[in-house]
């Protein structure tokens, strides 16, 4: 688990990375309560900050990458896959983490959560998707620099296509239809049944949905890491 240990003392070592990881949640803790929103506003939006966190963390592996460490690792008693489980697994763990001390902190703040478990479920799993789709992403591109700021202006339209920062109501319906294509409408829709208190089977169909879009894009990420 050397290569595990490494990429958690490397995601720290950023300010940037210090910055989304520990003061953005602290942010989405204070945040108010607004009307429109069945969570909190922070807890809505928490979503984009998970978002951009795992960009931030996977574009760690195209560092990796441009500078040639993967080739290094083909001669090295280190498989790619090996290479490649660690390191996800070290963003996935940080991530987790995150979220946990996200939710408790909202709730010794006095927001009301309803149910925090399920909510914990439901950005764990979101942050898998934002994991691969990044993975994914960044295996499209040669350069880190032109793939994260395309990135990050895609993470901002997925959010806003996604109903993250406003409701889909006020959209068309075309564009309501379109919506249901991105990763990030399924997480509004999990957060919703959550916080609305609905049947809570209803939850399984967006989670399932999510789940399918975190295969595909680790496949789709792995495939082209490792070749």
């Amino acid at each position: 688990m050397t290569i595990f240990l490494f990429t958690i003392k490397r995601c720290f070592r950023n300010k940037m990375n210090i910055i989304l990881l520990c003061v953005l949640p602290v942010i989405v803790i204070l945040m108010p309560d607004e009307e429109w929103t069945l969570l909190p506003l922070g807890f809505q939006l928490y979503g984009v900050v998970l978002f951009f966190a795992a960009a931030r963390l996977v574009s760690i592996i195209m560092d990796d990458r441009t500078k040639g460490v993967l080739m290094r690792i083909g001669v090295a008693p280190v498989t790619h896959l090996q290479y490649l489980w660690q390191n996800l697994l070290a963003y996935s763990l940080i991530l987790i983490v995150q979220i946990i001390l996200v939710i408790v902190g909202g709730l010794l703040y006095g927001h009301d959560l309803v149910h925090p478990l399920l909510l914990f479920v439901v950005y764990a799993l979101f942050a898998m998707t934002a994991i691969g789709f990044s993975l994914a992403w960044f295996s499209l591109f040669r350069h880190k620099e032109t793939a994260f700021v395309i990135l990050m202006s895609f993470i901002m339209l997925m959010s806003m296509g996604g109903g993250m920062l406003w409701s889909l109501e006020m959209m068309p319906e075309l564009m309501q239809r379109l919506a249901m294509l991105l990763p990030t409408y399924w997480l509004v829709e999990s957060m919703t049944i959550v916080a609305s208190q609905a049947n809570k089977t209803e939850l399984l169909v967006p989670l399932i949905i999510l789940l399918l879009f975190t295969v595909t894009f680790l496949v789709i990420g792995s495939k082209r890491r490792l070749s």
